[in-house]
């Protein structure tokens, strides 16, 4: 009854405004106004959903759960449908819960048997913090303490505090791989084990921390532009607090039936219209995706920023300018990838390549060749890894996703490039320097820089863009 009275008062506004808007009956007003704001809350709400996505799918599909920390048992391979993930790192994945208290991660120091780059972020995926090597602790390992919101009391000394404005959030702890060889794998895993994650009330006698290894889980956490993306974002209104900066969005998820503290119990015409607009959210981020990021190396390059920069910088400080809040930038960006980095460039960088030199998309049935110049500037290493095109994650069913200068049988040219090669086939003779993908498939690439140095970004050395050749398998060649 209400919704009705409204909508016959603005098509009563609009009439008497001499529009012709008076022929568009209540319903249809406001199945409009549904459509709409179901669109911005799907832009709005894409870290917070893709965040739920994560948590759910360890909930269905593993034994994990709050407070301990699945992994993934060897590098990287297509079961793990996150979004754009490393496959040359040791993943851990640790969910925390701050509403019965503060939540210590307990971090192992740097040393002979391993080290590790992490972030800490909330359910937003807001940075909270770096941890590891060239995070607050610099490698030495410490104690990470996670308060919650309105927290009031005084913070024990010797952790790193870090306030956060959610209940929720987790760590990613990617343990770094000497190679991806069995001996290194099983060390990193052992070190990646020290980590520990536990309440404060229990610092003085902490339970052990649980494992649960997920390598072989069909991990899925690719975003579903339909109606249960609003499911997943009603579960995260229902469990979290509004952030002041968020509460003009209060009264829009009104209209969707979603409100704090009540059922999300939308009806079948609801749905469709829910269905719809998330389909829609989905091609508008899409097109602003496909439209291209900032070129990183000049205005030329095929390789861009990992984000958009002014997304990067508000994340970094919290959205803490009253004059910025770049939240179609952040839907954008979380539709396609996870985390936040507080000091992205400090222990790890990424650029992205959606186009070849010629500013063609990636068709997984054609094959390409990027050239890593010499004396590429990291300190720990590089990868670059082939994602598919749609869903942002590694593509299905192939038999590795990346090359990395982790891998020792990767083949360098005289002048100390190297050459690696994405396409169906593996060019004659360079098998341990191709990335498969699948020829009914286009693809993206992420090349990472872990520890860059100042090479990246002076652009003194430059990352050349990816070239289309001409295939040559078993001594032929296949245009």
């Amino acid at each position: 009854m209400k919704k009705t009275i409204i909508g016959a008062a603005i098509a009563i506004a609009l009439a008497v405004s001499g529009t012709h808007a008076q022929s568009i009956s209540p319903d249809e007003l406001n199945s409009r106004s549904i459509q709409r704001r179901a669109i911005e809350a799907v832009i709005w709400g894409m870290p917070v959903v893709n965040y739920d996505l994560m948590l759910q799918e360890m909930f269905a599909k593993t034994e994990g759960k709050v407070g301990q920390a699945i992994y993934w048992g060897r590098p990287l391979d297509w079961h793990n449908q996150t979004l754009t993930p490393n496959p040359d790192a040791l993943y851990f994945m640790v969910f925390f819960n701050t509403k019965d208290g503060p939540v210590v991660l307990d971090l192992p120091p740097g040393d002979n048997d391993g080290s590790f780059n992490g972030n800490i972020v909330t359910v937003w995926q807001m940075p909270l913090e770096d941890a590891g090597l060239l995070g607050a602790d610099k490698g030495s390992g410490g104690k990470y303490l996670v308060l919650p919101p309105g927290y009031s009391g005084k913070p024990p000394d010797g952790y790193v505090t870090l306030q956060s404005d959610t209940f929720g959030g987790y760590m990613l702890f990617r343990s770094n791989l000497r190679s991806h060889g069995p001996a290194d794998v099983a060390t990193s895993i052992a070190y990646g084990k020290r980590l520990k994650v536990y309440p404060l009330a229990q610092a003085e006698n902490p339970p052990a921390t649980v494992f649960t290894d997920v390598k072989d889980v069909n991990y899925d956490s690719t975003i579903r532009y339909d109606e249960s993306f609003f499911e997943h974002l009603d579960r995260m209104v229902q469990s979290e607090p509004w952030l002041q900066r968020d509460r003009a969005m209060i009264d829009q998820l009104k209209t969707l039936g979603i409100e704090k503290g009540k059922p999300f119990q939308p009806a079948d015409a609801t749905k469709t219209l829910l269905a719809s607009a998330a389909r829609e959210a989905g091609a508008l981020l899409e097109a602003k995706y496909d439209a291209g990021l900032p070129p990183f190396f000049s205005t030329t390059s095929r390789w861009t920023f990992p984000a958009p920069p002014d997304l990067i910088k508000a994340a970094q400080e919290g959205y803490a300018d009253p004059e910025q809040y770049p939240v179609d930038q952040r839907g954008m960006a979380y539709s396609y990838a996870y985390i936040g980095i507080k000091r992205l460039g400090s222990g790890q960088f990424y650029l992205i390549s959606i186009r070849d030199k010629d500013g063609q998309s990636f068709e997984g049935g054609q094959s390409y060749r990027l050239t890593v110049p010499a004396n590429p500037p990291v300190e720990q290493y590089w990868s670059v890894t082939a994602y598919d095109r749609q869903t942002h994650a590694l593509i299905k069913n192939m038999s590795r996703a990346s090359r990395s200068s982790q891998i020792p049988e990767l083949q360098k040219n005289a002048d100390g490039s190297v050459d690696i090669y994405f396409g169906p086939a593996a060019p004659a003779g360079k098998e341990s320097n191709w990335v498969p993908t699948d020829p009914n498939r286009k693809f993206e690439l992420m090349f990472r820089a872990y520890a860059p140095t100042k090479a990246l970004f002076d652009h003194s050395w430059k990352l050349s863009d990816v070239e289309r050749i001409a295939a040559t398998v078993g001594g032929a060649t296949k245009n």
